[in-house]
């Protein structure tokens, strides 16, 4: 068989957020209780008719209508989220939201503390960096390779992992993101094992790696290749609704649950959402049903027929697995001759009213996602045969303008002293030489330019002409 799990032929499909919803919404009650607009009654109207009304009916919280609570899970969410934890070979499983950010929130405080070492590669999200701030944990940088022709971070070389350990015997976590943004996939099994062999926990954020357990020609889940705890956005490209994520304890975890589930009850509100809850319950139970199957078998399809269509263009080119390291299909990151990044998408949008998934100064990047339609990569690539062949000009390099930031930094003081330290606001360009003080980070794809404590550089300005004013330390 060639998926990595059983079709619903074999394996009962069942969701208990979705059915208790359900139940609750075919069972109406007189409401007296949060959220005040009282089943879409005080909402706009417009909104009401925007949105419809059955999606404000089913908008609740937990504790009511024997729905469960989140934090600590009882009822039909602790259901759900065992359920989720045996579909992706997890010990333990916790829905979140707010993202896989409030994860990672949840794994700096829970797991980390001030004065720790935790290494990390530089191309990780802010999120990370946000919580190393809260806890006080200082990263040790991995830099990965940069693939120079493509304005992209590459994959993490277990050896800089090692050695890092053997260097420095205080490190308390190797908190590792594969994929990368754009798909590039790092040797987790590798730096799995060197984190055993020095007894320290790998963190793994896999937010955009979510569908992997469900698809053998997909790569393989870090759940299953040694690392202790993974984040899942299954908002991205799972299915759910947004900022709705899974974090996982893996079965051999060095991890304590009960220290992750500690600092998510600080952290989550007490008023979640059951519509977003119920959204990771479905996009769970659509994976492992035979519809999810086949949808997610028509993603891979459909990646690789665009990846074989950009093969025959003259100008337009793919980044691929060949070049050395692996990468997820589904993500395609394509670059045109003559083009910036920026460029192509404007062409796609406003030409073609096509929207990429982001645009970076080398190219863009595509996702091929399980509700698109075969007919839509076949669009695709009729537009980009046009844009192939046509000569559009570029004058997006004439605004001396850069988006992904690929400088090594340099770091003149920890990263929570710096964030606390007294600022002042200067203007940018008067800002050079000075001590960056706030975290500067454009989503997408959330990967820092700037942080607290590093010197800032001329070469930090063309990725900063959207700031006027910066903070610095005084």
């Amino acid at each position: 068989m060639p998926n990595k799990i059983k079709n619903e032929k074999q394996t009962k499909i069942h969701a208990p957020i979705v059915e208790a919803l359900k139940k609750a919404y075919d069972n109406p009650t007189f409401q007296f209780h949060i959220p005040g607009h009282t089943k879409g009654l005080g909402t706009l109207p417009d909104f009401r008719k925007l949105v419809g009304k059955k999606a404000l009916l089913v908008d609740t919280t937990d504790e009511f209508d024997n729905l469960g609570t989140l934090t600590p899970a009882t009822g039909p969410i602790k259901e759900a989220e065992e359920l989720a934890a045996k579909a992706f070979g997890a010990k333990r499983t916790f829905f979140l939201l707010n993202g896989s950010t409030i994860g990672n929130l949840a794994i700096a405080m829970g797991l980390t503390k001030k004065g720790q070492k935790v290494i990390v590669n530089r191309n990780c999200h802010r999120s990370i960096l946000t919580g190393l701030i809260i806890s006080g944990a200082e990263p040790l940088w991995i830099v990965p390779e940069k693939l120079t022709d493509w304005g992209l971070w590459g994959n993490i070389d277990a050896y800089d992992v090692e050695e890092l350990l053997e260097n420095n015997d205080d490190v308390s976590a190797v908190w590792i993101t594969n994929p990368t943004y754009e798909g590039v996939v790092s040797d987790i099994a590798s730096i799995s094992k060197i984190c055993k062999k020095h007894n320290v926990p790998l963190i793994v954020d896999e937010a955009h790696g979510c569908l992997w357990n469900f698809n053998e020609k997909l790569p393989t889940t870090s759940l299953k290749l040694g690392a202790d705890i993974v984040v899942h956005s299954l908002h991205k490209t799972g299915g759910s609704m947004s900022q709705s994520s899974m974090l996982h304890i893996a079965e051999d975890s060095l991890i304590n649950a009960d220290d992750v589930e500690r600092a998510l009850m600080l952290l989550h509100t007490t008023s979640p959402s059951l519509m977003l809850l119920a959204s990771l319950d479905a996009a769970r139970a659509n994976l492992q049903s035979m519809r999810g199957q086949k949808q997610l078998s028509r993603a891979i399809a459909n990646a690789k027929y665009l990846r074989s269509e950009i093969d025959k263009m003259q100008n337009i080119h793919q980044l691929k697995s060949d070049f050395g390291y692996k990468t997820d299909v589904t993500k395609v990151f394509i670059k045109a001759d003559g083009l910036s990044g920026k460029r192509l998408e404007s062409i796609l949008e406003i030409d073609f009213g096509i929207e990429v998934e982001s645009a970076s100064d080398v190219g863009i990047l595509i996702l091929c996602n399980i509700g698109n339609k075969h007919s839509d990569f076949e669009y695709l690539v009729e537009c980009l045969k046009k844009i192939d062949t046509h000569n559009y000009q570029d004058i997006y390099y004439l605004e001396n303008k850069k988006h992904m930031p690929m400088l090594t930094p340099i770091i003149k003081k920890s990263l929570r002293d710096a964030y606390f330290s007294e600022k002042e606001v200067v203007p940018t360009k008067e800002a050079v030489g000075r001590l960056s003080g706030e975290v500067v980070a454009e989503c997408p794809p959330g990967i820092s330019i700037l942080l607290p404590g590093e010197l800032i550089t001329e070469d930090h300005l063309p990725y900063l002409t959207d700031y006027d004013v910066i903070e610095v330390l005084k």
